[in-house]
């Protein structure tokens, strides 16, 4: 029997072996004339906590150390920078005031200030809803447009935030590539209102950006059956006391305010020249294929809509965990200024070689390209 066993293991052996675990590659450009675009989602459940912190220093400060390598000239954040806009105590989640996660999430992105342009949504997170569903943020505090100078040498347009103060919440900027095709970035408070849409309406129908590849950044969109959102925008607003150790909250109906479909109907789909929408926001289980998605329609024009959603703050444990396992998005913008490739890494994993096999995630719905029109 013993016999039988040893050449039945030998034959499986021999006609089956076991495929060699790919061997780790650092990240390159496919093309050395492209250039790229990061992306870096949700970060809130990583400056919630002050153990994880320091994960998310460790990727933009990754960023920053790869700007020649993969010649990164932006770099979009899809929102959620903090997980409570202005608790003074710790919130329902974390073990950090508000104050503390807007000084973490401004210090990580600090890495990359003066090195490449950044834009960063904003999300639900990141305001307050007071009893009468009206929203405020510290966002404008904490990323005012003079932090980088690189993002005040492309801003080109703004919109005063629902308090009337200048902020980057809805704003837009100008970009040459190294290709010479012209770009377009706009970015929309998470569930812009009636006058931030009609504002971005008229911003990407001006002549002067008639020419320009439009990339929209906003944070809630599509949702995880990768269709947009068209739900009514419901939010936390969470009251002021306690009541047996409990932080009493309500949700509520915010007015004024638009979900995915509207912004498709409103915007994207009424105008030539967007051509891609990025957002995060959706998630709930700890498998990737649950918070990530991409989709293209036509707009009115005829003209194709990408559409990707990339969020992972639910990996690597969810709320109470790491944060995210420090994924990233890198999208390679091709010499034929048409082709776009999309790779999703952690330097998180990659910065040890214990965990280097596990850096990339290569299943077709992280890694995969694109066309523009």
């Amino acid at each position: 029997m013993r016999i039988v066993l040893f050449v039945l293991t030998l034959y499986i052996c021999i006609c089956f072996p076991v495929p060699a675990q790919e061997a780790y590659r650092k990240p390159e450009l496919q093309d050395k004339d492209s250039w790229s675009m990061v992306i870096v989602p949700d970060p809130q459940n990583y400056v919630k906590y002050l153990r994880n912190q320091p994960l998310l220093d460790l990727m933009t400060a990754w960023i920053a150390e790869n700007i020649d390598t993969l010649n990164i000239r932006m770099v979009l954040c899809t929102g959620d920078l903090v997980e409570q806009n202005d608790r003074v105590n710790r919130g329902l989640s974390g073990n950090v005031s508000s104050a503390k996660q807007w000084e973490a999430v401004a210090h990580s992105f600090s890495y990359l200030d003066g090195l490449t342009p950044y834009i960063t949504a904003t999300g639900n997170h990141d305001y307050t809803y007071d009893l009468q569903g009206k929203r405020s943020s510290r966002f404008r505090d904490y990323f005012p447009v003079d932090k980088n100078r690189l993002n005040r040498n492309i801003i080109c347009q703004d919109l005063p935030n629902e308090d009337g103060l200048s902020s980057l919440e809805n704003s837009a900027y100008e970009f040459i590539s190294p290709h010479g095709v012209p770009f377009l970035f706009l970015t929309l408070a998470f569930a812009p209102r009636d006058t931030a849409l009609a504002w971005a309406h008229k911003i990407v129908n001006m002549s002067q950006y008639k020419h320009h590849k439009v990339i929209l950044l906003t944070h809630a969109y599509l949702n995880a059956n990768n269709k947009r959102i068209n739900t009514p925008v419901q939010v936390t607003c969470y009251q002021p006391y306690q009541e047996n150790g409990d932080i009493l909250k309500r949700r509520q109906t915010l007015e004024d305010a638009n979900n995915g479909e509207q912004i498709w109907e409103k915007l994207v789909r009424e105008s030539p020249n967007i051509e891609l929408v990025v957002c995060g926001h959706i998630g709930g289980k700890d498998n990737f294929k649950a918070h990530v998605g991409f989709r293209t329609d036509d707009n009115k024009y005829g003209r194709k809509v990408n559409q990707m959603v990339f969020n992972a703050q639910f990996m690597g444990g969810g709320h109470y965990g790491n944060g995210g396992d420090g994924w990233l998005r890198i999208v390679e913008f091709l010499p034929d200024g048409k082709t776009a490739k999309v790779r999703t890494f952690s330097p998180y994993f990659a910065i040890s070689p214990t965990s280097r096999p596990f850096a990339w995630s290569r299943e077709a719905f992280n890694e995969f390209s694109f066309t523009f029109d």
